[in-house]
């Protein structure tokens, strides 16, 4: 089972952008890969993922034309770019990985803090 790691969040203005890396510790190549965030006093949502092994992709309405998933299977590397940031998009970003059968995300990375400022 692959370890994920986080980084690339931090503190940006309303408007600007951040891109969230996802580093595994293994091939991501037969997982499907998505992106979470909860935000202070809500429960953890979904953000963006692939849809199976393919190269089609899913957002949550929120975020969708602003954010974009990627992924680099020989780097075993998932990325979110974030675009046109908004207050509301302030929250823990949590990198997930669930095995091609699976129905639920059952590998976790720590998670990186985001915060839009207004």
């Amino acid at each position: 089972q692959v370890q994920l790691v986080e980084s690339g969040g931090g503190l940006v203005q309303t408007g600007g952008s951040l891109r969230l890396s996802c580093a595994a510790s293994g091939r991501i190549s037969n997982y499907v890969m998505g992106w979470f965030r909860q935000a202070p006093g809500k429960e953890r949502e979904f953000v963006a993922g692939f849809r199976g092994s393919g190269i089609s992709t899913t957002y949550a309405d929120s975020v969708k034309g602003r954010f974009t998933i990627a992924r680099d299977n020989a780097k075993n590397m998932a990325y979110l770019q974030m675009n046109s940031l908004k207050p509301e998009d302030t929250a823990v970003y949590y990198c997930a990985a669930r095995g091609m059968a699976e129905s639920k995300y059952s590998i976790w990375g720590q998670g990186t803090q985001v915060t839009v400022s207004s």
